[in-house]
Order: C-alpha cells, then sequence, then structure tokens
C-alpha cells in the first residue's frame, strides 16, 4: 500500500494526504511532496509513483543537473582513500593480530592492499546500484550515477559502466576529460554504459 504524502500548500506542509485524497486536491506536477521516508521533498512529477497514478510527465535531466568534472573527480578521490584506508586496516589487522613470522607479514600486507582495486570495483558496483545509487564520495559531493532516463541502474549495468572504465583510462584517461566536450558531462565509460552522473535531486 502506497505510503501518504505530506503536500506543500500556500509554501506550508500540510496533511500528510492518501493518494485519493492527493487526487481531490487537484495536485500538479510542481507540487511539492514527501513521504516520512524521503529526507527532503520533491517535485510530484520527480516521484515514479505519483508519474504513474496522475499520469505526470518524466522531468527532463537539465544540463545543470549533471554532476561537473570536478565533482565527480573530488568524489573519485575520497572513495580511494575511503577503501584505500579499509584494505590498510584489515592489513594491519591481519598482520599484528594473526601472523608473527616477519616475511609472512610483509608478503600478506601486500597482498591485501594488492587487492585494492578490485575491492574498490566491487565498492562501486554495490553503491551505485543501492537505492542510494552512489558511493559514499559521490554523496559527500550530491552526485549520484542514473541511467538515461533519470532512474536507478541495476547491478549488471553498474558491472558494465566500472568495467568500462578501463576504455576512459587505455585513451590515456582522454575517456575522462570527454566530459568536457558533451552537453550531458558524459565520460567514455558512461557513454558505453549508458549511464549519467547527475546531482542528488532536481531543484
Amino acid at each position: 500500500m502506497s505510503q501518504p504524502y505530506i503536500l506543500v500548500i500556500n509554501g506550508k506542509p500540510e496533511g500528510p494526504f492518501t493518494i485519493p485524497e492527493l487526487k481531490s486536491r487537484g495536485i500538479k506536477p510542481g507540487d511539492f511532496v514527501k513521504t516520512e521516508d524521503m529526507v527532503d521533498y520533491k517535485e510530484a512529477q520527480e516521484i515514479a509513483e505519483l508519474r504513474e497514478l496522475f499520469g505526470f510527465a518524466r522531468p527532463k535531466l537539465l544540463m545543470q543537473y549533471y554532476g561537473s568534472f570536478d565533482q565527480r573527480w573530488l568524489a573519485s578521490a575520497l572513495d580511494w582513500f575511503i577503501v584505500f584506508g579499509i584494505f590498510v586496516l584489515l592489513a594491519a589487522m591481519a598482520v599484528f593480530l594473526f601472523i608473527t613470522d616477519k616475511q609472512a607479514r610483509i608478503y600478506t600486507s601486500i597482498g591485501i592492499v594488492a587487492f585494492t582495486p578490485i575491492g574498490k570495483l566491487i565498492y562501486h558496483v554495490l553503491m551505485e546500484s543501492s537505492v542510494k545509487q552512489a558511493t559514499y564520495g559521490k554523496q559527500m559531493l550530491k552526485i549520484k550515477v542514473v541511467d538515461m532516463d533519470g532512474n536507478r541502474i541495476s547491478v549488471g549495468k553498474a558491472i558494465g559502466r566500472n568495467l568500462a572504465k578501463i576504455f576512459s583510462v587505455l585513451t590515456f584517461f582522454i575517456g575522462y576529460l570527454m566530459a568536457f566536450f558533451n552537453k550531458q558531462q558524459q565520460c567514455l565509460h558512461d557513454m558505453i554504459a549508458g549511464t549519467l552522473v547527475i546531482k542528488d535531486r532536481l531543484v
């Protein structure tokens, strides 16, 4: 059963209202609503359930909604710091708690840290296909990954997107710089996977 929505009327939140009550009030696409589970208000046309029930058109993603190159770069740096820090911590715990031989400690530490890129791949796939649609770095910068229609991406699409980053790297990183030369600010791997990086919500 659908959750009731709080509706902003004349600048003040009222409700919550059920779907039939929203219909009787003549809700419009641009009206701001939220459920108890939502962090912030959104326009009714941004919510899939309301679009389907009331026949609202999907709002088009405009230029100002795309995540900028500097936001994406900083988010990536934060994610590397987070993932690398976790692997260093795991290596330290394994070495000092379970291994006594000095040489074994060195090999174990190198082995664990060497798995950082694989760990980062898994981290990106799980986080970008999750409800949050973003890694922790992206969440800090208020950007997220969506498909070309602005929807949450599947695990399969997240895997494809992150594996396609190898092409952005193999082109001497020109694949990343391509974001400067297209209106949707897509890197090469975004074009291959059919994804966009947008700001956290349409405002």
